[in-house]
């Protein structure tokens, strides 16, 4: 039977990559930003922001009481300063929250003389919880792993920490303060009439406090994880945090004022929109740290695993002897090829 011949194959097509692929090949942004949404998952981000969040509303009320009322223990002869550094505070967070954390540091600056040793204890306890679920929360999204330090060293590096950040918080809302000290500067210089001063007078408070709030996102990015990272990539997620916060601060603003149109919103808007506005910045904030961490500079190839040292085994195997019936073959066999090569020599002679 004749051999059929071969059909020929068709050749394969080439794979077209995906449409994704394709987008993150040509731009880079689109690569980091997908890059930090794959580290961000697998870090577990939505985990650490929910632990932060609930950390973060036990922590704010105590920390808010006893820092204005040492506020207003120090600053008993400018009432001014301490009254911006309210305003300040309260501006940062949409209205509805604000008035709630106005209310707060009202309560605390009136009750001064009373917080005491017991509210100091339970401002640190809630404190220092808060900061030590944040800065695990960004050290795992930097991908710093290691062993936790002991915890004497863990609670004095995050007290440190907190102090850091609460001088950050400090000098960030002055920097707002001091922003809009430029009408009250206008007005006393009698500059205030000026038609085009007034656009300019308000870019520099949009500018200003754009500043402000990436210097709390830089401390807080840069210098909060467990290791130090470089300030070059923490500087690029902080000007984007502080313009990102800004566009939630926005958001929230519409958001509250839908939640609380109904009676059951108007009773727990405050603390449901306090625990939203927290975990959606939280979120923020670890997506912004993801992102750093992703970058091109950060992103060094780890170098394959070193093979197992060698083990050379020397291995005899020693064969099995020939039974006994074997043997007695054998002997035999060269019996009779011995007599029978004897009577073949006697012969020839």
């Amino acid at each position: 039977m004749a051999d059929q011949p071969e059909k020929p194959t068709k050749p394969t097509k080439p794979v077209k990559p995906s449409k994704v692929a394709e987008l993150r090949r040509r731009y880079e942004w689109i690569d980091h930003l997908l890059r930090a949404g794959q580290s961000y998952t697998e870090n577990h981000g939505d985990h650490y922001a929910a632990a932060i969040t609930y950390f973060s509303v036990l922590a704010l009320f105590p920390l808010l009481m006893v820092a204005f009322a040492a506020g207003a223990l120090f600053l008993r002869r400018n009432p001014d300063l301490l009254l911006r550094l309210q305003e300040s505070i309260t501006k940062a967070v949409p209205s509805d929250l604000g008035t709630t954390l106005n209310g707060v540091i009202t309560s605390a600056i009136n009750s001064a003389g009373t917080v005491g040793v017991i509210g100091l204890i339970i401002a640190l306890y809630s404190g220092l919880g808060w900061m030590a679920n944040l800065r695990e929360a960004l050290s795992e999204q930097w991908g710093q792993r290691k062993d936790p330090p002991k915890l004497l060293r863990k609670m004095l590096g995050d007290l440190l920490a907190l102090i850091g950040l609460g001088v950050a918080l400090v000098v960030s809302f002055g920097v707002v303060a001091a922003g809009g000290l430029a009408k009250t500067v206008l007005k006393l210089v009698g500059l205030d009439q000026v038609a085009w001063l007034n656009p300019l007078i308000q870019l520099v408070v949009v500018v200003v406090g754009l500043l402000a709030n990436a210097l709390v996102f830089l401390w807080v990015i840069a210098r909060l994880p467990r290791e130090p990272v470089t300030w070059r990539s923490a500087a690029k997620a902080a000007l984007a945090g502080a313009i990102g916060f800004e566009i939630i601060k926005h958001i929230m603003v519409f958001y509250l004022a839908q939640i609380t149109n109904s009676p059951t919103g108007a009773l727990f808007g405050p603390v449901l929109g306090l625990m939203i506005f927290i975990f959606t910045v939280s979120r923020f904030l670890l997506f912004l740290a993801a992102w750093a961490a992703t970058a091109k500079e950060n992103m060094v190839e780890k170098p394959p695993p070193a093979p197992g040292p060698a083990v050379i085994r020397t291995e005899v195997t020693v064969g099995r002897a020939p039974s006994g019936g074997l043997t007695a073959g054998l002997v035999g066999a060269g019996a009779v090829a011995g007599l029978l090569l004897g009577g073949f020599a006697r012969r020839r002679r």
